[in-house]
């Protein structure tokens, strides 16, 4: 079997919801998994650029970058290539402030887009390594908050 690389970036939109908490903004595939927005970097672009240009197309809203989370990595085998292949997938996942926009706008690739909670996201969210960066996310925030409070 082939084996291939591939790079995504993506990230965790946050913004202040009811009662001065953090939601996130999460995604419903046409595999119908909720999972966080991300998609392959064009060729010349940064992970960063990525990051807001896939968070604006499959959740509709415009976004600016805080900071890195990390990169999540995984192994899958593709069955969309003529003959299936061992893919290599790193993606990387960035801290992103909501600045304005819609969810009713995602594009065509989503079936849903929407603001939740930041614990509903980790119980919606299809996998680990996808709630692990919504935790780091959540103590980054945590702590910017402590930090201004304290100020």
């Amino acid at each position: 079997m082939k084996t291939r690389s591939e790079t995504s970036a993506g990230g965790v939109v946050y913004r202040i919801g009811a009662d001065d908490a953090f939601e996130v903004a999460i995604i419903r595939t046409h595999e119908g998994r909720w999972q966080l927005p991300k998609g392959w970097i064009e060729d010349g672009e940064a992970p960063e650029t990525t990051a807001v240009r896939e968070v604006r197309e499959e959740t509709g809203v415009e976004a600016t970058v805080v900071g890195p989370l990390g990169a999540i990595d995984y192994t899958y085998v593709s069955r969309y290539d003529a003959e299936p292949a061992r893919v290599r997938k790193r993606v990387h996942v960035f801290l992103l402030a909501y600045q304005s926009g819609s969810t009713d706008d995602h594009d065509h690739e989503v079936l849903e887009a929407r603001f939740v909670p930041v614990g509903e996201a980790l119980r919606m969210l299809a996998f680990r390594d996808e709630q692990r960066m919504v935790e780091r996310a959540r103590g980054a925030l945590d702590a910017a908050a402590s930090e201004r409070a304290d100020a």
